[in-house]
């Protein structure tokens, strides 16, 4: 069953020293260095939600969720929307379904709109990432067309 929890002194450590496999390096930061991305987001206006994704007790992933601001250039729709900036499974975790179950949990803490009302989520992601393309069309997200930072933008209506 995957949960998504705190980040907290004790599951730390794990979360950070998870990877994705090397040929997936290019598509996503390190779990530290999201966390410190959250840290400077939530102390110059923004809403980051960091988690650690969990499959019982085991810490198999992290995401980084925000609201309105990410630090980044932003689509047209940002303004009152959620967006899954940062999403990993471990290495050693992949191919079991987790990431599939972690949206699902992931789209559910968004529609519960912990920082305020929204009408999207959006996803930047690396063009040649076509895994992530299809588990995000999977979950009814679409390209709206834009390119930010040099990466698609992928949108859901909630």
């Amino acid at each position: 069953m995957i949960t998504l929890r705190t980040i907290t002194l004790e599951n730390r450590r794990t979360l950070f020293n998870l990877e994705v496999s090397e040929d997936q390096n290019r598509f996503v930061a390190s779990n530290l260095s999201s966390v410190a991305s959250c840290y400077v987001l939530a102390t110059n206006g923004g809403h980051p939600f960091p988690f650690a994704i969990y499959a019982d007790e085991e810490p198999v992933g992290f995401v980084m969720l925000t609201y309105g601001i990410t630090g980044y250039e932003l689509p047209s729709i940002a303004d009152d929307s959620y967006c899954i900036l940062r999403l990993m499974i471990g290495k050693q975790y992949q191919n079991r379904g987790y990431g599939r179950e972690a949206m699902t949990k992931i789209l559910e803490f968004i529609r519960t709109f912990p920082a305020g009302p929204a009408h999207y989520c959006w996803i930047p992601y690396e063009a040649d990432n076509v895994a992530a393309k299809k588990l995000y069309e999977s979950f009814g997200f679409q390209d709206n067309g834009e390119i930010c930072d040099n990466e698609p933008i992928t949108v859901l209506r909630l």
